[in-house]
């Protein structure tokens, strides 16, 4: 784990923001940056995990207010590492407004903390085209940004493939080391999709957006804190991209039920048409972080014990 280091943080009141920041902050100085909105605008969004300032600011990390499409005036730049997971969502009739936004966001960023020794930049596995068949297994080499699944939110696949060209564009002219990082589900205690599966199967709700069999390569929020300082090891002025993913195969179905065992409730799934696989290779990763150090079935089972209670008996 880094130690000694003055990191600046991005979207930092977010679900992953928060569980990333969180345990950095305990051995280093850590800065997270966000527009810090009310509950009231956050309620219901995409945004609806997020966190309030005060609440970042208890778990010992210091906090800036900004939009990260002007100017930051006032913000430090003498950061040694930077978690760039900013990242702004729009209605599908605004894809050029969202690439605008998370384009000039990285640029700013980056171009600011330039002197760095790294910097990791969230990139989504939204990048990648829709697979032919849900099993496939996507590397970093498989096709970029034909398709995507009819629920996905619409301007994340081209702002985030605009992201990424970004951060490369900035790692060459800056001589700045990026490592951009293709996210796959992330879970824990704080939440993330299975998560939230979970407290509605709890809640007796059905399921609704849901297909069958849907799998993922989900990776626990505590192996990406772990793995975080060789990610930065890695980055290179060429920008090297990484599937950030777990080692194992899990359809929604398989969480679902999981969660309604632990519950004694039986899940309602109601499937949608053409819903693709995310399943993503993480052998690259592997060969950087080495695997991960939670299993699946234990996490979910544990993640489940620190928001529920005990499963229920059998």
């Amino acid at each position: 784990m880094l130690s000694g280091e003055k990191i600046l943080v991005t979207g930092g009141s977010g679900l992953v923001g928060r569980e990333l920041a969180g345990p950095l902050a305990r051995d280093n100085e850590v800065w997270a940056v966000s527009r810090f909105l009310p509950d009231e605008a956050r309620a219901g969004s995409v945004n609806s995990w997020a966190i309030g300032r005060q609440s970042i600011e208890d778990m010992g990390i210091r906090t800036f207010a900004a939009d990260l499409t002007g100017d930051l005036d006032g913000l430090p730049s003498d950061f040694t590492y930077v978690l760039h997971l900013a990242h702004t969502r729009l209605a599908p009739e605004k894809v050029y407004d969202a690439v605008r936004s998370n384009t000039l966001t990285a640029a700013r960023v980056l171009n600011h903390c330039r002197k760095a020794k790294a910097a990791l930049v969230m990139s989504s596995s939204a990048v990648y085209s829709f697979p032919k068949d849900v099993w496939d297994v996507i590397d970093e080499r498989s096709e970029l940004g034909k398709s995507g699944p009819p629920f996905q939110n619409a301007t994340s696949p081209a702002s985030k493939i605009s992201l990424e060209a970004t951060a490369r564009a900035c790692a060459a002219i800056l001589g700045l080391r990026v490592v951009a990082m293709r996210l796959n589900v992330c879970y824990g205690p704080g939440g993330g999709m299975p998560v939230r599966d979970m407290d509605r199967i709890v809640a007796g709700e059905p399921i609704t957006h849901y297909g069958d069999p849907y799998p993922h390569s989900p990776i626990h929020f505590a192996d990406m804190s772990d793995q975080l300082e060789a990610l930065f090891d890695a980055a290179s002025t060429d920008a090297l991209f990484v599937n950030w993913c777990g080692d194992e195969t899990v359809t929604q179905r398989q969480w679902c039920e999981q969660a309604a065992a632990l519950a004694g409730r039986r899940p309602e799934l109601t499937p949608i048409p053409g819903a693709p696989g995310n399943i993503n290779d993480p052998t690259l990763r592997r060969s950087i972080t080495g695997p991960c150090k939670h299993s699946f079935e234990k996490g979910f089972a544990e993640v489940y014990r620190m928001r529920h209670g005990e499963a229920a008996a059998h």
